[in-house]
């Protein structure tokens, strides 16, 4: 019986090494760009555009083949504007150091809609300029009249 507990114990440390080896973890930030598609509202004193920051952290998750899932957990404002952004990406290696992820965006405003639950859609390119520093561009798509759309730029660190 014993013996069964050391095999169990030994495959799933050798399962949780091989996970851990395949899955890296990061922070990113940048600049937002968002345009807003409103009928009504005040959004300040440009209601077309604003432009805002973001941060948040990213786990990656390598599959198999050059495809990763990557969810993120972004903080984002604009103006007095502020939101969480949870993207959950599909990322493909086109090569070694360009990537293409695409994928639904979870989002929760903290003070301005009275939905507060949103669902946007990422489209983003990740080019890695060196082996932990990459930079990234995304557009964020939303899909209700007063959802705003995005482009974010920015760079990201994987420890």
């Amino acid at each position: 019986m014993k013996r069964l507990y050391v095999i169990i114990a030994f495959i799933g440390i050798s399962y949780s090494t091989q996970l851990s080896a395949q899955t890296d973890y990061g922070v990113k930030g940048g600049l937002n760009f968002t345009f807003f598609k409103v009928l009504e509202g005040d959004f300040g004193a440009n209601p077309e555009t604003e432009i805002g920051y973001y941060g948040g952290a990213f786990v990656d998750f390598k599959i198999d083949n050059g495809f990763h899932i990557q969810p993120e957990l972004l903080y984002i404002g604009i103006s007095d504007f502020k939101f969480l952004n949870a993207p959950i990406y599909l990322k493909y290696d086109i090569d070694n150091s360009l990537h293409v992820l695409v994928g639904p965006s979870l989002n929760y405003f903290f003070d301005f809609f009275t939905n507060k639950f949103k669902v946007r859609a990422d489209l983003s390119f990740a080019y890695d300029i060196i082996e932990k520093l990459d930079i990234h561009m995304k557009y964020t798509i939303g899909f209700e009249e007063i959802s705003p759309n995005g482009l974010f730029l920015g760079l990201g660190y994987r420890f």
